[in-house]
C-alpha cells in the first residue's frame, strides 16, 4: 500500500543507473522518492490530514489513461525524432472548474483537428495530436503572494489548489479541489475519446469543423479550399473502395492529453505499475513535462518525472546552457530512447535565434535523441492595457526562427506547443483580425495567459504549414541529389 502526505512508500521501488557510469552506487527511486528533494511552485497546505485523505482517496481511484496508451505515444514521438512526423500540442493555459462544458470542449477538439488537418496535408506525413486538456489545472507562479490595494493573498495557483476570487478563503489552497480535478479530468477523456473514435474527427466532416466566426474571418476561403482538396481525395479513395467504413484511419484519430506535473501529491498518488510490462507509469495523463521554473537538477520535480515511462516533456527557457541540458537530458532519459523527451523551447521572439542553435549543437554533438518543439507563447507575454497579452507578429516570428535555426543547423523542428482555445477570446493581440490593445477586454476569459483564439491558432497552423512544406521539398531535393 503507498504512503502519502509527507511520507515515502517503501514497498516499492526501482533502480537507476545513469547511462555511461562506472559508480557502482544505483540512485533509488520510488513514486514518492521526491519528498526527500527540495521543491518548488508548492502550495503549503494548512490540514495535513485532509491532504492525506485525499491523496489516499486519489490512489484507489481508476487511472486516467493507460500505460499502452502512453507507449503507443512514445512510438509516434520517436516517429517525430527520426523527422517522419510532426507534433501538434496545445490547450488551455490552465483550465477551469467554472468552464467545464461540451461545448468548450468540442469547440477546442474542433479546431485542434483543423490545424491537424493543415499541418498533415502540407507536410505530407502524419500529425501527432497532443493536448493541454484534462489535466492542464495547477499553474507556476512568479511570485508566492498577490497584492490588491493593501490587501494581499496567496497567489492564484490553479483550479486544482485554489480559486481565483480574490479573498482568504477562496485563496487558502484546498487538497479536494485534487478531487473535483480528477472528476473533471474523467469526464474530459470520456468526451475526447468518443470524439476521436466515434465519428466525429473523420475526414469527411472537414467542412463541418468549421467554427461559426472562422466561416466569416479572413481565413475562410483558405480553409474552405483546403476542406474541397480533402473531399476530393475522400471521394476518389472511395471510387478505390478505400471508405471509412472499412477503413477506421480514416474516421477516427489517436488523440493524447498532457500537462505541467506541477502537484506531486496529485500525481503520486495516480503512479500506477503497469500489469501487462511492469514499470512504473503516471496515469493523470499521457504526457507530462516540467517547466522552466522547476527544472532544478536536485529538485522534486525533476527526482519524479525521471522515474516514470511516460513520454515527458522538458521546458528549455533561455537561462538554460548547454551542459545543464546535457546533464538533465541524461538524468531524464539516461537510455537515450526515441520519443521519450520532448524539448519544448520557450525562448521569445528576441532570444530564439542566440539561445537555440547552442543548444542544438550540444545535443547533436552528444547524440542524443530528443524531439525538438517550439513554444512560441511563454516568451513573449508583455502588458497591454493593464493585462497581459502576447503579440501575435512575435509568436509567428518565434516559430519562423525557430525553424530556421533548425535548417541552419541541419535538425528536424519537429513540434510547436500554443496555450490557445476553441473559444472566439480577445487575449492576443493582431492576428487576421488585428485584434488591437483597446479591444483586449472584449473577451478577455483567462484565468492566467492569454491564449491565441481558434482563428489565431489555424493561422499559426498555415504559417506552419508553409514551413513544413518548404522542408518537405527542400528534403526531396537532398534525397535527389544524393542518389545522383
Amino acid at each position: 500500500m503507498y504512503k502519502f502526505a509527507g511520507r515515502r512508500e517503501r514497498e516499492l521501488c526501482i533502480y537507476f543507473l545513469p547511462r555511461g557510469s562506472e559508480c557502482s552506487q544505483v540512485e533509488r527511486w520510488s513514486p514518492g522518492s521526491w519528498r526527500d528533494k527540495p521543491i518548488e511552485q508548492t502550495p503549503v497546505y494548512e490540514d495535513a490530514a485532509l491532504l492525506a485523505d485525499v491523496e489516499r482517496q486519489l490512489a484507489g481511484f481508476p487511472p486516467l489513461v493507460f500505460a499502452g496508451e502512453a507507449r503507443n505515444l512514445q512510438r509516434s514521438l520517436a516517429e517525430v525524432a527520426a523527422g517522419k512526423a510532426f507534433l501538434l500540442q496545445g490547450g488551455d493555459c490552465a483550465e477551469s472548474f467554472s468552464e467545464h462544458s461540451a461545448d468548450n470542449i468540442r469547440d477546442f477538439f474542433r479546431v485542434f483537428l483543423q490545424m491537424a488537418v493543415v499541418l498533415t496535408f502540407a507536410a505530407a506525413s502524419p500529425v501527432v495530436k497532443v493536448g493541454r486538456i484534462a489535466g492542464q489545472f495547477a499553474k507556476p507562479r512568479s511570485a508566492p503572494f498577490e497584492k490588491q490595494g493593501d490587501v494581499e493573498l496567496p497567489s492564484y495557483r490553479g483550479d486544482i489548489i485554489n480559486d481565483i476570487e480574490f479573498s482568504a478563503k477562496a485563496r487558502a489552497p484546498d487538497p479536494r479541489r485534487q478531487i473535483m480535478a480528477y472528476r473533471q479530468s474523467a469526464a474530459t477523456l470520456n468526451l475526447l475519446r468518443a470524439f476521436a473514435a466515434g465519428g466525429f474527427a473523420s475526414l469527411e466532416n472537414a467542412h463541418r469543423w468549421m467554427l461559426g466566426f472562422v466561416k466569416n474571418s479572413p481565413l475562410f476561403e483558405r480553409y474552405s479550399k483546403l476542406a474541397d482538396h480533402i473531399t476530393e481525395t475522400v471521394g476518389f479513395m472511395r471510387a478505390i473502395g478505400l471508405d471509412p467504413e472499412h477503413h477506421p484511419e480514416l474516421r477516427q484519430t489517436d488523440f493524447y492529453t498532457s500537462h505541467e506535473a506541477l502537484l506531486l501529491g496529485y500525481e503520486q498518488a495516480l503512479t500506477r505499475i503497469d500489469s501487462l510490462e511492469g514499470g512504473f507509469y503516471a496515469t493523470s495523463g499521457h504526457m507530462l513535462w516540467i517547466g522552466d521554473r522547476t527544472r532544478q537538477p536536485d529538485g522534486a520535480h525533476l527526482e519524479f518525472i525521471r522515474g516514470v515511462r511516460n513520454p515527458v516533456g522538458l521546458k528549455c527557457g533561455p537561462s538554460l546552457k548547454p551542459e545543464a541540458l546535457l546533464r538533465l537530458i541524461d538524468v531524464i532519459n539516461p537510455d537515450n530512447e526515441p520519443g521519450r523527451l520532448t524539448l519544448i523551447c520557450r525562448f521569445g521572439s528576441e532570444n530564439v535565434g542566440d539561445a537555440l542553435p547552442r543548444l542544438l549543437r550540444a545535443a547533436a554533438r552528444e547524440g542524443r535523441n530528443v524531439v525538438w518543439c517550439c513554444d512560441p507563447m511563454h516568451g513573449n507575454t508583455i502588458s497591454a492595457g493593464g493585462r497581459k497579452t502576447r503579440p501575435f507578429d512575435r509568436v509567428m516570428s518565434e516559430i519562423r526562427t525557430f525553424f530556421e535555426v533548425h535548417k541552419a543547423e541541419g535538425a528536424y523542428a519537429g513540434g510547436i506547443h500554443l496555450e490557445m482555445t476553441g473559444q472566439n477570446v480577445t487575449e492576443c493581440t493582431g492576428g487576421a483580425r488585428d485584434i488591437s490593445e483597446h479591444q483586449l477586454h472584449v473577451r478577455y476569459d483567462t484565468a492566467c495567459d492569454p491564449r491565441l483564439n481558434a482563428e489565431q491558432a489555424i493561422e499559426v497552423a498555415f504559417l506552419v504549414a508553409e514551413l513544413l512544406k518548404a522542408e518537405r521539398l527542400a528534403r526531396g531535393l537532398r534525397d535527389r541529389d544524393a542518389a545522383e
